[in-house]
């Protein structure tokens, strides 16, 4: 295991990570501190542990805000997928419609080809 050192608030703190994962724990830790400065720098001195708190509802309410925003995508996505597989079908079914016009239409012509010519084709259905 790896160890990094993280400052929050003025404070240092040894922490443990995977390995490769130092750099991203790193800037984690100065994301939070960020949070804790700007709760202080709005509140001033309540508190190292009511300040922790305040920062961890505030991320909390982003996360769960993100969390409701990736769920609505997901939706839309989930709905744009539908829509296309249910476009595709239709065309599958409107492309099958029009192969049977134009074999219909050909056997037609056929048939009219023939009688102009003096003959006589069997019909097809």
């Amino acid at each position: 295991m790896a160890q990094v050192t993280v400052t929050i608030d003025g404070k240092a703190y040894r922490m443990a990570c995977e390995e490769g994962q130092e750099g991203h724990l790193s800037e984690l830790a100065e994301r939070f501190d960020r949070y804790v400065g700007h709760l202080k720098s709005q509140f001033g001195e309540i508190g190292d542990l009511r300040i922790t708190v305040m920062a961890g509802i505030m991320i909390m309410d982003e996360l769960s805000e993100l969390s409701r925003k990736v769920a609505s995508l997901e939706g839309e996505l989930d709905a744009l997928r539908s829509n296309r597989l249910g476009a595709a079908e239709s065309q599958q079914v409107r492309e099958h419609e029009m192969v049977q016009a134009v074999s219909e239409l050909t056997a037609r012509l056929e048939g009219l080809t023939a009688k102009l010519n003096g003959r006589t084709l069997p019909t097809v259905n």
